[in-house]
């Protein structure tokens, strides 16, 4: 299942913005079609969970969204395809209704794909682009591959069997530890001229007391630790609303656990590495299980604290390992859960649109930091903000914990 138009420029011989930029939307779309070639036109076409869009829709999406930012915005062109925004503007239907929307079906969402690539190449050929614009574009394709990846490991065994990439095992470093950061004043925030969401900024002074932090994520066998002490039922380690989910969905394992010892990532079932860090659990299971510890989550300030000064190197990156590497860094293998609420930074300014962030401050949402390996180089930087509701656990997301030092 492939496109036209993915064949790319050397990322590292761009003479121009120009050709920067036609190597960089060729390189992430030549990444998308290579994840959905595997995946049927009917499974691209079904709602695998409420919690996800239909991954045709994804397709659409990511076209229509190019289409109006570089076509339209920056080119002076009608929509390509009138009354299609309406259908792809993710601000205004929720995941859990998209399945019923009249999105382009798998045929017409790729030609659709191409032919917004045709304008966007011919914009770019009698523009001089703004890099913001232009990367911006580039990071909303990368971030939705990974969006697609979670919705792919949500479905049923049997959807998706990806070829995974051949690679030599990182062998296993004690990082049992903790690191101990000092007080101080300290930076937080996108530091730099290039791209980064308007979330990240302005970089701002932040006072942070003494603090330890676990120097990798929690792993998959500490947290059987937590399991086999019985945690998903001690009352006492939970939040009230954290109890109330717990009871209510019958956890008692993360998500893709089975109950003899193993776990599932897409097409494979294979016994649970210790090593590796603990995903796919909610911000109440993390809660928890930092209570269990007798430590507490950190704030996003002390991760992005610690990450600056112990961040390299990064773990697994870039999706096609389809997994996580040995417990350990700060970017890569797993999103981790802060203690943090999703707020603005002071002096913030919504840029290019108030959708992207601002309409999601002040909602409940926790704040993740950090990557998995289903991130894409270009976003991993220790100054990027996700975030979701503390219930949910599709993510590829864990945790380290913290305390006071």
């Amino acid at each position: 299942m492939r496109s036209n138009t993915s064949s790319t420029l050397p990322l590292g011989g761009a003479e121009s913005l120009q050709d920067r930029f036609a190597a960089r939307l060729g390189e992430v779309r030549e990444r998308t079609l290579t994840l959905i070639e595997p995946v049927s036109y009917d499974h691209l076409n079904r709602v695998h969970s409420t919690l996800m869009s239909p991954l045709v829709w994804d397709l659409g999406h990511i076209a229509a969204f190019e289409d109006l930012w570089l076509c339209e915005q920056v080119g002076g062109l009608g929509p390509l395809r009138e009354g299609l925004w309406e259908v792809y503007d993710a601000s205004e239907t929720p995941r859990a209704g998209r399945g019923d929307l009249p999105y382009l079906g798998p045929d017409e969402a790729l030609a659709y794909l191409d032919e917004v690539r045709g304008r966007a190449l011919s914009v770019l050929d009698r523009v001089d682009p703004d890099p913001f614009l232009w990367e911006m574009v580039v990071q909303h394709e990368a971030q939705h591959n990974e969006t697609m990846l979670q919705t792919l490991q949500l479905a049923e065994p049997g959807v998706y069997a990806p070829a995974r990439r051949a690679t030599t095992s990182a062998v296993p470093q004690d990082r049992s530890g903790a690191l101990r950061i000092e007080a101080g004043t300290c930076s937080i925030g996108f530091r730099g001229e290039e791209f980064a969401y308007d979330n990240e900024r302005p970089c701002h002074e932040v006072e942070l007391q003494a603090f330890e932090i676990d120097s990798a994520p929690v792993t998959a066998g500490a947290f059987l630790e937590f399991i086999e002490d019985g945690g998903y039922g001690r009352r006492d380690l939970w939040s009230p609303e954290g109890w109330t989910l717990n009871r209510r969905e019958g956890w008692q394992r993360p998500l893709y656990w089975t109950n003899d010892g193993r776990e599932r990532s897409f097409d494979r079932i294979e016994p649970i590495d210790p090593d590796r860090p603990v995903m796919h659990v909610s911000w109440y299971e993390a809660e928890a299980y930092a209570r269990w510890r007798g430590a507490r989550l950190p704030t996003e300030f002390e991760w992005e604290r610690a990450a600056r000064l112990y961040g390299d190197p990064r773990g697994n990156l870039d999706q096609l390992d389809f997994g996580p590497g040995p417990a350990g860094p700060f970017l890569g293998d797993c999103w981790e859960w802060t203690a943090s609420e999703f707020r603005p930074y002071p002096g913030f300014r919504a840029y290019p649109y108030r959708e992207y962030s601002e309409v999601f401050f002040g909602l409940g949402y926790k704040v993740l930091r950090g990557a998995s390996w289903a991130t894409r180089t270009q976003v991993a930087r220790e100054s990027f903000r996700n975030w979701d509701y503390p219930q949910r656990r599709q993510i590829f997301a864990g945790f380290r914990c913290a305390r006071k030092g």
